[in-house]
């Protein structure tokens, strides 16, 4: 792809929530021990044509994904201080509102036909207080047009709802049932950003683990 900017989203890496698997959202849960130790074998894939180095970190302000970004700079021999990483506020996971500490299969078991009912709205299914995916594309692609005026490629560790939404726009998926393809966790996945929109250029790119590589 000519013109445009690259983008290479990957999510934070793992929590006790997630082990549990209870919806995060805006409750600020850090890394558990495990994530971080998983966090620190992590290295970007063989570049396969992208230059890394061209691209700057951005993350959401969110504790688990900040310090997901802190250690994989360190892991690459970054020794800045402070480490070349922004935050932003539009990159933060979506509020789950009411939801927020429960399971999905717990809200399925309590809810039934109604959950499924919600679900099926795709796009626009809101929990109580929370944000609906629609939402969570709203306040983030302005941060996507900055980016893409100031010319700069990122690297942006952010949260699943956040890369979904972003797939979804690319991949014309409405969200309602699973998506075209399975986005993996422990990956990174690189988008093409240009005047026209956002398009998928890769997904899964495995990160590399310096020890079995």
């Amino acid at each position: 792809m000519s013109g445009g900017i690259s983008l290479a989203l990957l999510r934070h890496g793992p929590t006790a929530w997630n082990a549990a698997r209870r919806l995060q959202g805006r409750t600020d849960v850090p890394l558990s021990a495990e994530g971080r130790a998983a966090v620190a074998r992590w290295r970007l894939p063989e570049p396969g044509g992208i230059d890394w180095e061209s691209h700057g970190w951005i993350s959401s302000p969110l504790s688990r994904c900040r310090e997901t970004a802190e250690i994989m700079l360190r892991s690459i021999g970054c020794s800045m201080d402070p480490l070349p990483l922004a935050l932003d506020d539009r990159l933060i996971e979506r509020s789950f509102g009411e939801w927020e500490g429960e399971t999905l299969a717990g809200l399925r078991a309590r809810y039934g036909a109604k959950m499924a009912e919600w679900e099926a709205k795709g796009w626009d299914f809101r929990p109580p207080a929370g944000e609906s995916p629609r939402d969570v594309l709203q306040r983030s692609m302005p941060l996507l047009q900055e980016l893409l005026q100031q010319e700069r490629s990122m690297i942006c560790v952010t949260h699943r709802s956040v890369i979904r939404a972003f797939y979804a726009q690319a991949r014309g998926w409405d969200m309602a049932g699973r998506p075209p393809e399975k986005l993996a966790d422990g990956t990174v996945h690189l988008f093409h950003l240009s005047d026209a929109g956002i398009a998928v250029d890769r997904l899964n790119l495995a990160l590399v683990d310096p020890i079995t590589a």
